[in-house]
């Protein structure tokens, strides 16, 4: 495959987001990368777009390549956009994809401005990596830049893709036919199907019933409208010292023995004033402490949802960031607005993905923000929240700041030189190169095991 790689970033070469575009380079020479420095060269591209016309309509897909800067990409990258748009760049029904580095600060914002403008040009979208600025001197950072390429790769063979004829609100529920059941289903994992629906001739159900057709796991369904909820959460915050109910009605027992042990789910509900409904945020709710305890980490979840979705902004907003606080790879949500039988075999295809290879990614401004905002909250009460504090201590999620004195240290020294303008002006360029020696160094050391085999 060509990729053009639009770096976006105005310091060209020096780029930090860049380096993890150059580790995906190295690690898939079957792969053609082309680099244009879009950031940095952007006013000779506005007196000529030639060349740059030609790579992206010569190019099988596009790699968008950037920091985030204030909410969105760098102003350069947005200048890049009009052009491509003014010149008419013919992208149409090209495989797109982006990667940024930040602090995860709004990173969620920027991504969306890609997409967006992405869908403009009649693209198909493939969601990108939002690494922070050092993951990837990190192994874990490496192997989630590795997992975001080999999805990216298997979502452009297998076509699963956001376009934006695909997310054209045109609702009209249908009666969706059931697929032929797969044989041999595998049953060596646990997923499960999480609905409160109670018709069995409703849409919904005909969702459920597909996507337990044509998805390659057996499936079990629990439905929460036949649990006997005494009632919803008091607030009473006696399961955050004990982890156990206030109420008797057996919830505790039901969620660790029934929705906890799952390898994956998927959620099924009908859009109800403008939320999942009131059944499931009772379940929600009563679910309290594993809204700070993410026992569910690493579980991929997916939805099944009937309504006019692509217009509940900010529903569409609660189950991403549900997904990125929780820990949890979002895998698709599937509705029954447009072509529901496509987009439940994406569910399936993908979440089987998921499944099959582990994927998980690492998390956006939602659940980064959130995380640090139950962190500081739950170290605060840990004296009465023993159960959370227990379990954040052993998740290291205490990664407070200030425990890092070298970092601290360096970045003081740093300042030192920043504010002096006469070394400044005598360093040139070694602040970026300096910036850049650890991701030189693991670059020459993967052409080094290389050049061994």
């Amino acid at each position: 495959m060509k990729i053009a790689v639009i770096n976006g970033s105005p310091k060209g070469k020096y780029s930090v987001t860049l380096q993890t575009t150059l580790y995906l380079e190295k690690k898939y020479p079957e792969h053609e990368f082309e680099i244009l420095h879009a950031g940095q060269r952007i006013k000779s591209l506005e007196k000529d777009f030639t060349k740059a016309k030609e790579l992206l309509e010569n190019s099988d897909a596009v790699l968008f390549s950037y920091p985030v800067y204030t909410f969105l990409a760098p102003a350069q990258l947005h200048r890049f956009i009009e052009l491509c748009k003014a010149n008419g760049v013919n992208l149409k029904d090209k495989y797109v994809t982006q990667i940024t580095t930040s602090k995860h600060f709004y990173d969620i914002t920027a991504h969306k401005y890609i997409e967006e403008n992405s869908l403009d040009m009649g693209m198909r979208f493939i969601r990108g990596l939002s690494a922070d600025m050092e993951d990837l001197l990190q192994e874990k950072g490496r192997e989630e830049a590795e997992k975001f390429f080999d999805r990216f790769l298997w979502s452009v063979k297998e076509e699963v893709y956001t376009s934006a004829e695909k997310y054209e609100s045109n609702y009209s529920p249908v009666a969706v036919i059931s697929a032929q059941q797969i044989e041999n289903q595998k049953d060596n994992k646990d997923v499960l199907i999480l609905t409160d629906e109670t018709n069995p001739d409703s849409n919904l159900s005909k969702m459920i019933e597909r996507f337990r057709n044509v998805f390659p796991y057996k499936t079990r369904v629990v439905n929460i409208s036949e649990f006997p909820f005494s009632g919803g959460c008091l607030g009473c915050l006696r399961c955050a010292v004990s982890e156990k109910c206030v109420y008797k009605d057996g919830f505790d027992t039901f969620l660790r023995e029934n929705i906890q042990t799952a390898d994956a789910m998927v959620y099924a509900f009908n859009i109800s004033d403008h939320s999942m409904g009131v059944r499931f945020k009772m379940y929600d709710d009563r679910n309290f402490c594993n809204g700070h305890r993410t026992l569910t980490v690493g579980m991929p979840v997916g939805y099944l949802v009937s309504g006019e979705y692509s217009k509940e902004i900010n529903l569409r907003n609660i189950l991403e960031a549900r997904a990125e606080t929780g820990g949890n790879f979002l895998a698709f949500v599937a509705t029954d607005e447009k072509d529901t039988d496509t987009q439940i075999d994406t569910l399936a295809k993908t979440l089987n993905f998921a499944l099959d290879t582990h994927h998980t990614a690492p998390a956006n401004f939602w659940g980064v923000g959130g995380m640090k905002i139950f962190r500081d909250l739950i170290y605060q009460m840990r004296g009465m929240m023993k159960a959370d504090h227990k379990f954040y201590k052993k998740q290291g999620i205490y990664d407070f700041p200030h425990n890092n004195k070298g970092k601290t240290l360096l970045m003081y020294a740093l300042g030192a030189l920043l504010s002096n303008e006469k070394i400044l002006s005598k360093m040139g360029n070694r602040m970026n190169e300096g910036m850049l020696m650890p991701y030189e160094q693991l670059l020459k050391k993967m052409d080094e095991e290389k050049a061994k085999k």
